[in-house]
């Protein structure tokens, strides 16, 4: 957190008495291991109201001050729309005056981010003082879809979408450009929506009497529309002409894959799946964000400890890397922030996916492909002939494909793969039990990372809970904690989806050291593993979920949601 109590905007708060600074500072220290910019985090703590922020920044600075609730964010141009760096600073671009850009901002003592602007556009910067609360809706206000084409769940009405008559639909696929008009603004509509609300699936159902569509975000799925059931065939057509499928192929299931323009230079990648059901086809669409890919370890969510064990095992010459968990758990965006890190002029890298999600350029992607005989036991046999420094294997199967990256791993080759276990000790019997030696898990394996998405409590809206002592002990805090511990829960309000945004990793990072080693040649089980890896000092995943309630990420319900107790 690049933030301290020697700002010049705390100081003059701390004189105007209007701030506690040892208040502050106890905060800073609890919060050590976010990223927040400091109008963020007072106001989000209530230390300070976001109006008297905002006053005496201004008046300190002599810098005007705007109410965004009478400024109208749909007349900035588009030519000023960064949207990348508007979200990052949480800056916002009001207008342009010949080789002046006015710059909307809660802390105008922070000059970096206002640099930054200058940096890529060119222009010299004008800042005016403005409420952090109102700016962060203004922000997301401005990134609304604003397609004139309404489809709530009232307005579907069949004549406004090309249905005027009871023809069969299943005959009826797509048909002029004038006539499926209607189909493709609600498909480009909900796409955009899907994005814009962070969704990392979108799903299409069809069933016999009703048509559902569905977005996952933050982990759970939400219903967002209900056209009426007779245009599935169409919906499904669309789609499918979208991701360059066979739409007359309906028996069996089909991949593809949309990209879809946003702007200039931004573009979101979707892979499609078709899956033939009793009342149609299903598609899922799997939103695949590169810059979620390029994201650095310290956003992650990694524990000071559990990050340093994470980059000592990534800088090791050779051993096994392994990540495990649940589909959708983020194991894929934690090796790419490891492959990342290790991409260098220097290194030859080389993976095996399947499928490949994200385009990582210096990186030798490979997408398997069984029905050809390009499977990962083939692949892996091929990158050992391509002088490989680093190995990336998408996910270990079977025993073939156990031993030969094994056998990558004891000759001089760093490997990085996945496997789908609950827990790191479990991934170690895991590999037991496929049939590979106890030895060659003991020398190969050097650490073991497992790992779960929990819903991140939104701090506009989150509010104390009160756990009594007796309840927190069975949930697993230590007595140690008890007497500071401050939990939170979800309220919900209108920058959140039911009290959470955005997702938080909880990690169980275990090294594999010599006792546990001892203990894998001796036959113990994942419960003896375990049991050893408290001793160590290494932490589970409920006790790191733990920790993240504690420091106010997220909420118990969701730890339990997440975790077993």
């Amino acid at each position: 957190m690049a933030l301290n109590t020697h700002s010049v905007l705390v100081k003059r708060l701390q004189q105007s008495q209007l701030l506690d600074l040892q208040q502050l500072q106890k905060l800073l220290q609890e919060k050590a291991h976010q990223y927040q910019s400091l109008a963020e985090l007072l106001v989000q703590e209530k230390l300070i109201s976001a109006r008297v922020l905002a006053e005496a920044a201004a008046a300190y600075t002599l810098h005007s001050s705007l109410d965004l609730d009478f400024f109208d964010v749909s007349a900035i141009p588009e030519s000023i729309r960064n949207e990348k760096l508007i979200r990052k600073h949480q800056i916002l671009p009001l207008a342009r005056r010949h080789k002046t850009l006015f710059l909307a901002v809660a802390d105008p003592t922070d000059m970096a981010p206002v640099e930054d602007f200058e940096f890529n556009t060119g222009l010299n910067a004008e800042l005016v003082v403005v409420e952090f609360d109102k700016l962060h809706k203004a922000i997301e206000q401005l990134f609304e879809t604003t397609s004139t084409d309404s489809f709530s769940n009232t307005e579907w009405d069949l004549a406004k979408l090309g249905l005027t008559g009871p023809e069969d639909e299943e005959n009826k696929t797509v048909g002029s450009d004038s006539e499926d008009q209607p189909i493709i603004s609600f498909i480009n509509k909900m796409l955009h929506d899907a994005v814009r609300k962070g969704a990392s699936d979108l799903h299409f159902e069809p069933y016999e009497k009703i048509y559902r569509i569905r977005f996952r975000i933050d982990g759970i799925l939400h219903e967002v529309a209900s056209p009426p059931a007779a245009l599935s065939t169409r919906l499904s057509a669309r789609l499918k002409v979208m991701s360059r499928l066979d739409i007359a192929e309906k028996r069996i299931p089909q991949d593809g894959r949309i990209k879809l323009k946003l702007s200039q230079k931004k573009s979101i990648d979707f892979r499609v799946s078709t899956l033939p059901t009793l009342w149609g086809e299903k598609i899922v669409m799997r939103i695949l964000d590169s810059d979620s890919a390029m994201l650095g370890i310290d956003v992650l969510g990694y524990e000071p400890e559990q990050k340093q064990l994470y980059l000592q095992a990534l800088e090791q010459p050779q051993g096994m890397i392994l990540v495990t968990g649940p589909t959708g758990s983020g194991k894929t965006v934690s090796l790419y922030t490891g492959l990342n890190i290790l991409n260098t002029e220097q290194t030859n890298i080389s993976t095996a996916e399947d499928p490949v999600e994200i385009n990582l350029p210096g990186i030798n992607q490979v997408q398997v492909n069984p029905k050809a005989g390009l499977t990962f036991p083939s692949a892996l046999k091929a990158f050992l002939r391509q002088d490989p420094d680093v190995i990336m294997v998408g996910e270990i199967r079977d025993l073939e494909t156990a031993e030969i990256a094994i056998k990558a791993a004891q000759t001089g080759h760093l490997v990085l793969s996945t496997l789908h276990t609950n827990s790191a000790p479990e991934t170690l019997t895991r590999l037991l039990n496929m049939g590979v030696p106890a030895y060659n898990v003991a020398s190969s394996v050097s650490l073991i990372i497992a790992q779960r998405l929990a819903r991140r409590l939104c701090p506009h809206c989150k509010a104390a809970e009160h756990l009594p002592e007796n309840e927190a002990l069975k949930q697993g805090f230590e007595p140690g904690q008890l007497a500071e511990l401050k939990l939170f829960k979800a309220v919900g309000c209108d920058y959140c989806t039911g009290g959470y945004k955005g997702r938080v990793g909880i990690y169980e990072v275990m090294p594999i050291s010599s006792e546990i080693a001892e203990q894998i040649m001796q036959g113990a089980n994942s419960l003896d593993i375990a049991q050893l890896a408290r001793q160590q000092g290494f932490a589970s995943l409920r006790q790191s979920a733990l920790k993240k309630a504690a420091n106010g990420l997220t909420s118990l319900a969701e730890v339990n949601r997440v975790t077993n107790l």
